[in-house]
């Protein structure tokens, strides 16, 4: 079974869960994360409601058991059971009958898509409502109705968690992803599914030069947290950083640049898409959305990219009930695996390399290059040539990738080669 089989899988198991920016379904989804990486430690944290994450304060714990609206000839419609889109997320509990005139004050739907379900919430502000179609509103008969949400809203805590996996040194590569939403694959399923994926893969890599740090956080509350618990460590070591969200779908590729678009991240991962999916999408900061909004904040200014497929607030199943199982799959998700594990194959190997010979090594009678030149070989072999003229210490491996107009990734096994023949050192 390949990652994106895997990852899809477990998409299908964090969907049906109702997720919010606390609850029990946060500490659900992180079960069955652990049980996908039995062998990687998730190292769980609980913040207590009321703690103040700087200019944040951690709002109560909701959770959430059963709610619907019934309709004057006693149809129950909204039902949370049946999709936990339904209900507006962090609605305080009620039970009441209302006329339809101020059910419709409680409802929010979507005219320009009128066959699908939204999804909304009120963190911040104490209020119950629903969610519902636009075709089913305009179906709904006039009459009394009652209105039925089982919730509590109480002090609890918020939950995250992280992943380290260390290195040779202290240097960190970051991921972050959110587990927050409820039914939606793609913009909230995708992203646990694949720092697993990456957790796993991360691992198997023998003598790993940098430290990993995955971390699962609810989305901007979340990271607001963690940053407000780590910021200092996190400028200290971490070099380059991706946030992950919504990578599970079949579309182009896209990435939102850092403030500046000037860290390490951003060359990195632009390298990759450039050379392997030149038709991805390259967003300035200013398109942000995620959790980049706060790792990137003024005075935080963690070195991250946004890494998506199908970009938030962009594709039009977002935040609705069309982002379902039906809109990610197992090969969308591998190829969101295959471009994040190029990236962390760079970042590896991204180091400045300077060539140990005075004028051009002589390949040939290292095996490197065919005794006998023609047009052909010398085409064949121009990248690993190119690859050793700016191998001068002043170029970083991305650089010269750059430079010469050649893929990172297939740069990776000439310089295992040229340092496994001392041809080249590390700067």
């Amino acid at each position: 079974m390949n990652e994106g089989q895997k990852m899809y899988e477990l998409c299908e198991r964090l969907f049906p869960i109702c997720r919010s920016i606390t609850g029990n379904g946060v500490r659900q989804s992180f079960e069955l994360l652990q049980e996908e990486i039995p062998d990687i430690v998730i190292h769980i944290s609980e913040v207590k409601s009321g703690t103040r994450v700087l200019d944040w304060t951690i709002p109560n714990e909701w959770n959430i058991r059963d709610a619907f609206i019934e309709t004057p000839d006693g149809r129950r419609i909204c039902e949370f059971k049946k999709n936990n889109l339904h209900v507006l997320h962090y609605s305080v509990p009620v039970d009441k009958k209302v006329s339809l005139p101020e059910l419709k004050e409680h409802l929010t739907t979507l005219k320009s898509q009128p066959e699908l379900i939204p999804y909304a919430s009120s963190y911040y502000k104490e209020r119950w409502g629903f969610c519902i179609s636009y075709n089913e509103l305009m179906s709904l008969p006039e009459g009394e109705y009652r209105v039925f949400i089982d919730s509590t809203l109480s002090p609890g805590a918020l939950t995250y968690g992280e992943i380290l996996i260390p290195g040779r040194v202290k240097d960190e590569v970051m991921f972050s992803s959110y587990v927050c939403h409820p039914s939606m694959a793609n913009n909230e399923c995708s992203g646990p599914s694949l720092i697993t994926a990456l957790a796993r893969y991360i691992d198997s890599i023998p003598h790993r030069y940098y430290s990993y740090r995955l971390v699962l956080a609810p989305e901007t509350i979340g990271a607001l947290t963690y940053i407000s618990r780590n910021l200092e460590y996190l400028q200290k070591y971490v070099k380059a950083a991706f946030n992950l969200t919504c990578v599970g779908d079949d579309r182009t590729y896209s990435m939102v640049r850092s403030r500046y678009g000037d860290t390490l991240a951003d060359k990195v991962l632009s390298n990759v898409l450039k050379y392997h999916y030149p038709e991805f999408h390259d967003y300035p900061y200013t398109a942000r959305g995620s959790d980049e909004r706060q790792y990137q904040a003024p005075g935080v200014d963690i070195p991250m990219v946004c890494f998506c497929r199908s970009k938030y607030h962009v594709f039009p199943e977002y935040h609705t009930s069309a982002d379902n199982l039906n809109f990610i799959s197992p090969v969308g998700l591998q190829g969101s695996f295959d471009v994040m594990k190029k990236v962390t194959d760079a970042l590896e190997y991204n180091r400045h390399y300077q060539v140990t010979t005075l004028g051009e090594p002589q390949l040939g009678r290292r095996g490197m290059v065919p005794t006998m030149s023609s047009k052909e070989t010398y085409r064949e072999t121009l990248a690993l040539k190119d690859l050793i003229a700016y191998a001068d210490g002043r170029n970083d491996l991305v650089d010269i990738s750059n430079i010469i107009d050649h893929p990172v990734d297939e740069l990776i096994p000439l310089v295992y080669e040229l340092l496994d023949k001392k041809l080249f050192r590390v700067v």
